[in-house]
């Protein structure tokens, strides 16, 4: 049987992808969502000249060593009227500047006795003003569509009076593990059982990538008992199995699928860890049969689910990966597309270097855990040298 190549499987699954449609939110509720359609000022930033500094706002033209100060003028307090000559207005950070004031006089470089204030140190045209619209226009497109709204972009939305946005939806997962030898965590394990972590994993990493997900638990190895699981989650963008994808006397999940209408269009990918993985969809839904040894799992999830559910919510596909210098030498491959954990390090010149872990079973999730960076070697790659430039894929979950 010839497995599939890795970049042909994520070709294939992402080749019908489109995003969801969108759906308007509060900016409250936006952090994390996808913009759907570009956000546009409402109004220019500042939206009058402000002043920078506490001090006293004077015209430059007639500044003289003392002059008159006639109001105040504080955030939210703008003064009403206009200066004459001889006249200052003291003025407060952000606040307004009068419309005849062209510089502000800070107030370190003064004195005062409330009525009379002294220019100790005069200022220029324009010292201490922030002109209207410096941060941005009214009808500036400032945040462009397809990107994940972080704390920051929230912050220039809300400076830009945008309070209701057009995000994509978010895609629905639904997460099922499978596996007489599983129990929750916090259980009692029998000696046969060991504690289920694949779905946990998976549920927070579909969250993180901006899933809404329904967590199905544990499924006992049962035909019946699987295809009504699955049956249930016809509503889900995506379903997202572990385990059970064989064709071993207990393993049910492709016989399931195929009876509840779901079309396999491959399984085994030419990879290591996580050949088992299966691909099929049913209408618009797509469904995910990942390994059920953590670590296939995750790497599978991290080179399958996350390219599926960015492009469900319209973000760009992702960049070529990164290289790094391998800090020990690595053995030729076979014909199976390898993902080694390793850790990354910073070299004195700057350079990456990535180290491969000495053992690499698809067990091992505390050495997973330690790992920045995937060494990708390819097909049939020679042996790599001490110093050789990789190519890697961080680990970034």
């Amino acid at each position: 049987m010839t497995l599939m190549p890795v970049e042909e499987a994520r070709a294939r699954i992402l080749a019908n992808v489109k995003p969801l449609t969108p759906e308007r939110v509060p900016l409250a509720r936006a952090l994390g969502r996808v913009l759907a359609k570009p956000l546009h000022a409402k109004r220019d930033q500042p939206p009058f000249n402000a002043s920078a500094m506490d001090g006293y706002a004077v015209r430059s033209e007639d500044m003289t060593t003392e002059l008159k100060v006639i109001g105040m003028s504080a955030a939210g307090h703008a003064f009403k009227g206009k200066l004459g000559s001889g006249e200052a207005v003291r003025i407060f950070t952000g606040a307004p500047v009068p419309a005849t004031s062209d510089a502000i006089v800070i107030q370190e470089n003064t004195k005062t006795d409330g009525k009379i204030v002294t220019i100790l140190q005069s200022a220029r045209i324009g010292q201490n003003i922030r002109p209207r619209g410096l941060d941005f226009k009214k009808s500036e497109t400032l945040l462009p569509a397809s990107i994940r709204l972080n704390a920051r972009d929230i912050g220039l939305a809300a400076a830009m009076n945008c309070s209701i946005i057009s995000v994509r939806k978010r895609p629905v997962v639904a997460v099922i593990a499978t596996g007489d030898e599983l129990i929750l965590p916090g259980g009692t394990p029998r000696a046969d059982q060991i504690v289920s972590s694949n779905s946990d994993a998976l549920v927070a990493l579909a969250k993180s990538l901006g899933a809404e997900v329904i967590n199905c638990g544990i499924v006992r190895d049962n035909l019946k008992v699987t295809e009504r699981v699955i049956l249930k989650m016809a509503k889900a963008d995506v379903i997202v199995t572990t385990g059970g994808a064989s064709v071993g006397e207990h393993d049910f999940i492709q016989e399931a699928l195929k009876n509840t209408g779901v079309k396999i269009d491959f399984w085994k990918i030419a990879m290591r860890p996580g050949k088992p993985f299966m691909y099929g969809r049913k209408g618009k839904q797509h469904v995910l049969g990942l390994p059920g040894n953590p670590v296939s799992a995750l790497v599978c999830a991290r080179l399958f689910l996350k390219p599926l559910l960015d492009g469900l919510q319209g973000l760009p596909a992702e960049e070529a990966p990164a290289t790094a210098r391998l800090g020990a030498s690595m053995n030729a491959n076979d014909s199976r597309q390898d993902y080694v954990r390793a850790k990354l390090e910073i070299a004195a010149d700057g350079s990456r270097i990535a180290t491969a872990f000495n053992k690499q079973d698809s067990s091992m999730q505390r050495t997973f855990r330690n790992a920045h960076c995937l060494i990708i070697r390819p097909p049939n790659a020679p042996e790599a040298g001490e110093g050789n430039l990789v190519p890697i894929l961080n680990l970034d979950f």
